[in-house]
């Protein structure tokens, strides 16, 4: 499915608008990533669009897009996915 991701500086990191899907049903989330989950999780990156995308395809896969908060903190995720953390920082090659 797809995801548009959008970020933007805010307080203590930022803030990113993702869009999921193309059609009617599309949904819209607002996700905010601090400056340590950015450096923790996507290691060199200078902005967490990378990372928020692969987090929305490692949700896509767990439940459907109605089902993601519309509001959230990127590090939310592993309160109800614990393996999140450990699969969304995995080297390019193993994820």
């Amino acid at each position: 499915m797809k995801v548009e991701v959008e970020c933007r500086r805010g307080p203590g990191g930022w803030i990113c608008e993702a869009v999921v899907g193309d059609d009617p049903g599309a949904t819209r989330h607002e996700v905010r990533v601090s400056g340590d989950d950015l450096d923790r999780l996507d290691q060199g990156a200078v902005d967490p669009t990378s990372l928020v995308r692969r987090s929305f395809a490692f949700l896509l896969a767990r439940e459907p897009r109605e089902s993601i908060l519309r509001s959230f903190e990127l590090a939310v995720i592993r309160r109800y996915f614990p393996e999140w953390e450990a699969e969304i920082s995995a080297p390019p090659g193993s994820r």
